[in-house]
């Protein structure tokens, strides 16, 4: 209730072995910062303790706050005046009774006849032996005994000192008499001595609530009485043992008790010269974001344990977990909302793509213009030019998606995402696919018959290409339809050991499943013309870019191997958005760099720097275009090298032909 809190108790055994007192200073340092020691023990005790203060070296570091066995005795602090510096000490305020003193120093061996124990205080008062003379006393004390008078008087021919309690054996007596005094009233009023009914049956409880009655004013001048748990009113002065300036010791006065405290601070030292108000706690106070955990049975006594991780200090004692999307604060007070982060255009994962997007996109205009600009051009003709739009388209698109992926997730972005992500590469290769499975047609059908393979004209391309692409596209609404698009933030992507790194993830609610599934139907579609592009590999070389499109897809398909464990080996990973977003752009751009370097570059160059080359040649039938083919492929097994323009104009033929 005084906000006091013992820390340890110890008990002084009543016969203390060797060593004992060592053992307790050594109990008492377990607990180093509680450094008042309240003691209730005697004065040899007293000096017993403080003596293995010094041995141990704990001078100046125990703060002694003694009982009033301790008082303003010099007996305990004899010999350890610095151990026991500082030490706070009590006595009951008393007063000198003059009428006592008057009273005891007339007292004598014939005048007194109360006290039965006043001849046992003569002869220790007086050094001397009453009676007859006593063989084992030396001939000086029997001299003494000899020459005592019997006149001697107390405070005259001896040293004196009235008792301290002398004041409270006295208001204790008064109190009592009090108190049997209001009983006899109550009980026999009227009645001289005893009534019969105090002097039969006294009830012990009826003469305590008397006692506790009583009021009246004591042999000091103080008022004497009791509360209700039957106590008097404490009055007590407060010393403190101090060494002055002059290497003397001494207590002086500090304060009082009278119902209340009443210390003058500015009167203490707690060593020489210092005025400074030590500490003595249990346990030093936890800094903010640790928790208390206390010893068992001892409530000022604790160890400070940090709140780890996403934990922050909920209370004193405990440490409470904070919300998934917020993180304790720097104080670990209380929790903040984890920053939300986003791919920005600034950051190096995001500048390299958009690098190698514009090149690609500048690169595929300039084609596009150039095929369209030379639209009537046997090379261009020659290459189909309805499907090199739609590769083309697709090309760009696989460039552009890029700038998508980078963008700000919202739900405008999302919803361009899905439609987009997988477009560009199903434009690309359904484009490749409808070539490479002509091509095979076409040479498989040469084999048989001299008579053209149906749908291979370019209405009928374009026809299979679309129908190739409405798959995907069909795909993207049913996605649409069963999850509509949305942003979602990911606390867990980036939940690291260290709360402060943590970051929540702005993106779209894509996961990897649904991008493998969006891109799956296009990788088929790769796979798939790659499969054709082996099976035209024996096709006479420039034969409708049978070759350019096998090497195009094989390089492709290694890209696409390469992106799938980099795509998924870093789901753990902190910087997974990063990596995977990156990962997949500079894929894409990659892949749509091939298809146009290999496919159209070539053309692009014969058409701006070798127009000679890009001449008509002279057209045949179907049937003689592919015996032609046919014989150039027995002679080039054979090792040996056909003209050129049998090929050129084969392909060339067959462009017209379809038309």
């Amino acid at each position: 209730a005084g906000g006091v809190c013992i820390a340890q108790s110890l008990k002084i055994p009543r016969e203390p072995r060797q060593g004992e007192f060592d053992k307790i200073i050594r109990r008492l340092l377990e607990t180093s910062n509680a450094r008042a020691i309240i003691m209730f023990a005697n004065e040899d005790d007293i000096r017993r303790v403080l003596d293995a203060a010094k041995r141990n070296n704990q001078t100046g570091h125990f703060l002694w706050v003694g009982s009033d066995s301790w008082g303003s005795k010099i007996s305990p602090v004899i010999g350890q005046e610095r151990v026991a510096e500082g030490a706070i000490t009590i006595l009951p305020k008393r007063a000198s009774v003059d009428a006592f003193d008057r009273y005891f120093r007339s007292r004598s061996l014939s005048n007194n006849r109360r006290n039965v124990w006043f001849a046992e205080f003569w002869e220790e008062n007086f050094n001397c032996r009453l009676g007859i003379r006593d063989k084992h006393l030396s001939l000086i004390q029997n001299l003494l005994v000899l020459f005592f008078t019997g006149l001697e008087k107390v405070g005259r021919d001896s040293s004196y000192e009235q008792e301290g309690k002398v004041q409270f054996v006295m208001d204790a007596v008064y109190a009592m008499a009090h108190a049997l005094h209001r009983m006899h009233r109550e009980l026999c009023y009227g009645y001289p001595g005893l009534c019969p009914r105090m002097a039969n049956s006294i009830d012990g409880k009826e003469l305590l609530s008397h006692i506790r009655a009583v009021k009246f004013n004591g042999s000091a001048g103080t008022p004497v009485m009791f509360n209700e748990n039957g106590d008097a009113p404490g009055r007590y002065d407060i010393f403190q043992y101090q060494i002055t300036n002059r290497s003397t010791a001494e207590y002086r006065v500090i304060g009082s008790w009278t119902n209340k405290l009443h210390l003058r601070m500015e009167a203490m030292r707690w060593k020489t010269g210092d005025p400074s108000l030590p500490a003595s706690v249990c346990s030093l106070p936890c800094r903010m974001g640790q928790r208390k955990k206390v010893v068992k049975g001892v409530p000022c006594c604790w160890h400070c344990e940090s709140c780890e991780g996403y934990h922050y200090q909920a209370s004193e004692f405990t440490c409470e977990l904070c919300p998934y999307e917020m993180r304790p604060d720097t104080n670990r007070t209380g929790c903040v909302p984890i920053p939300i982060i986003k791919l920005e255009w600034h950051s190096p994962w995001a500048v390299v793509p958009v690098f190698i997007s514009m090149l690609g996109i500048i690169a595929t205009s300039f084609v596009i213009v150039t095929f369209v600009r030379y639209n009537d051009t046997p090379i261009v003709r020659a290459s189909g030019r309805e499907m090199s739009y739609v590769l083309l388209t697709g090309i760009f698109l696989c460039y552009a998606i890029t700038f998508l992926m980078i963008a700000t997730p919202d739900v405008g972005v999302c919803s361009l995402r899905r439609i987009f992500l997988g477009l560009g590469m199903c434009f690309s290769y359904a484009a490749l696919l409808t070539k490479t499975n002509r091509i095979h047609r076409i040479f498989e059908q040469g084999k048989k018959s001299v008579t053209a393979p149906r749908f291979i004209s370019p209405a009928s391309q374009l026809v299979i290409t679309f129908s190739l692409i409405s798959v995907q596209l069909l795909g993207v609404f049913v996605w649409f339809a069963v999850d509509p698009p949305h942003t979602v933030v990911d606390y867990g992507e980036q939940r690291t050991q260290d709360p402060m790194a943590a970051r929540g993830v702005l993106k779209c609610d894509i996961s990897d499943l649904s991008l493998i599934c969006s891109l799956g139907y296009s990788i088929l579609l790769m796979v798939t013309c790659t499969v054709y592009a082996i099976k035209t590999r024996g096709v006479p070389e420039t034969f409708n870019e049978a070759k350019p499109i096998g090497f195009t897809m094989y390089t492709t398909c290694i890209i696409w191997l390469a992106f799938i464990p980099i795509f998924f080996g870093t789901s753990q990973s902190a910087e997974r958005m990063y990596i995977q977003t990156t990962t997949l752009t500079i894929s894409l751009s990659l892949s749509a760099s091939v298809s146009l370097g290999m496919l159209y570059m070539p053309k692009v160059y014969i058409i701006l720097f070798h127009p000679e080359q890009n001449v008509p040649k002279r057209k045949r039938s179907f049937k003689a275009i592919v015996t032609a083919a046919t014989m150039s492929g027995k002679l080039t097994q054979k090792g040996d090298r056909p003209n050129g323009e049998v090929k050129t104009e084969l392909c060339e033929s067959m462009e017209t032909n379809s038309e």
